[in-house]
């Protein structure tokens, strides 16, 4: 499959999880350069071997402004801003450092990152933004969480209205579960795991999903290149629900 032949892609959050399973599903897809961002090094050190795209490793912090200034990434035809923390609590109950920690990593890094695309991508292009489901669907304990990718959202379908003049294309997704390691950082399941192992976890919080089961990441990457692509050029500033029927 050469869909992506001669293009560059720029990808954070790639170490592990849905931002992995894309620059993987990528390499796979004739793309000529990878810029693979995370803060875990060796994580992006592992993504993609035997490939024969040139891969890029930025390691550092897609909340610092400075981390983006410093770095020349040079022609883009694409970006993935799937960068992203989780956290859980409710509100009575959350501090304001957890919040702010949320809000910074999912929205101030989703914007840099945004912001360093559109200037990178000189004309026809398309950019993807990881939201989730829980940015449309309100549930109890999320809020801070929910509250990063709601924003999230209206970042895309704002950058999608101001790129259309020069046919950059700006869309999102919005997963509900998916099997990622950001999972490990949720109590509740941290505790299932814990006790009955990661699989029945998986099976136990899934249990809202109409589908009955959480996605895997490969699952959401392949829908990631899907609206990354030509196929998808008449479409911008929407977002994919992928949810196993969670927010009906």
């Amino acid at each position: 499959m050469t869909e992506y032949s001669g293009r560059a892609i720029l990808i954070t959050g790639a170490a592990s999880g849905i931002g992995r399973a894309t620059a993987e599903a990528l390499a796979t897809s004739g793309a000529e350069r990878l810029i693979l961002i995370d803060r875990d090094g060796d994580g992006l050190a592992s993504v993609a071997p035997g490939t024969t795209a040139r891969i890029e490793h930025h390691v550092g912090d897609i909340t610092d402004p400075a981390f983006w200034d410093a770095r020349q990434f040079g022609r883009l035809d694409h970006a993935v801003a799937c960068a992203g923390i989780a956290t859980s609590g409710p509100i009575a109950d959350l501090s304001f450092a957890d919040w702010r920690r949320t809000l910074t990593v999912n929205l101030d890094g989703t914007f840099l990152t945004l912001r360093t695309a559109m200037r990178a991508i000189p004309a026809a292009g398309s950019i993807l933004l990881v939201a989730s489901a829980s940015g449309i669907k309100a549930e109890a304990g999320i809020a801070a969480y929910a509250a990063s990718k709601a924003g999230v959202l209206q970042l895309a379908r704002v950058a999608a209205k101001e790129g259309a003049a020069r046919g950059l294309r700006v869309n999102a997704i919005a997963p509900a579960g998916v099997e990622t390691p950001m999972w490990h950082g949720v109590p509740a399941f941290a505790a299932l795991a814990a006790d009955q192992g990661e699989a029945a976890a998986y099976r136990a919080m899934a249990g809202a999903t109409p589908l009955g089961r959480f996605a895997t990441a490969a699952e959401i990457a392949a829908q990631i290149l899907f609206l990354l692509s030509d196929h998808c050029a008449y479409v911008t500033g929407q977002c994919f629900v992928s949810d196993g029927g969670y927010t009906l």
